[in-house]
């Protein structure tokens, strides 16, 4: 009984050293940064997927993010541009969106996409004609948006999922 107690206490002392020395244990690549069900929510945001619905008076375009919704900016521009090439977005409308998250990515730590949702869309709905993701480049996350009429959007956000909500009044004289 002397001889299984000892070799337990040298056991044990070996995983300590093992351990303390930074040796033992390792967490596969991607796994240290990526935030579990019930942990907590990543430091910088990260863009998981864009989604869009038809309602009887407005379109929506939900952008779901997991962990807390960053500082977000939405404005009208004369065309979409892709973050970092600066290359022209091909959808097609006469108005455009474009709506920013920071800090945000769709990428984890290892680089690896963690978006889902459509890079470019065409959309038929009375407001909304597209949607894009137009950068994922230093910290920010742009999303853009076509229409063919101005859009004078609405923007909030809902929590249990995370997600920004951008509402799109239909176009005046316009049927669902």
């Amino acid at each position: 009984m002397h001889h299984r107690r000892a070799f337990a206490v040298v056991t044990a002392v070996t995983a300590g050293v093992l351990l303390t020395a930074g040796i033992g244990a390792t967490i596969p690549a991607g796994a240290a940064g990526a935030p579990s069900r019930n942990g907590p929510a990543p430091a910088t945001a990260l863009v998981v997927n864009a989604r869009w619905g038809g309602h009887a008076t407005f379109d929506r375009l939900v952008i779901d993010v997991r962990g807390a919704v960053p500082s977000v900016t939405v404005r009208q521009v004369s065309a979409l541009y892709q973050d970092g090439s600066g290359r022209k977005v091909p959808l097609s409308g006469k108005y455009f969106l474009e709506i920013r998250l920071s800090p945000a990515a769709a990428h984890d730590d290892a680089g690896r996409s963690v978006y889902r949702g459509p890079r470019l869309a065409k959309v038929s709905l009375p407001a909304l004609k597209g949607v894009a993701l137009t950068g994922d480049f230093e910290g920010v996350v742009t999303v853009g948006a076509a229409f063919d009429a101005k859009p004078a959007p609405k923007t909030f956000r809902l929590h249990s999922p995370e997600r920004l909500v951008v509402d799109i009044p239909h176009p005046v004289g316009c049927r669902s």
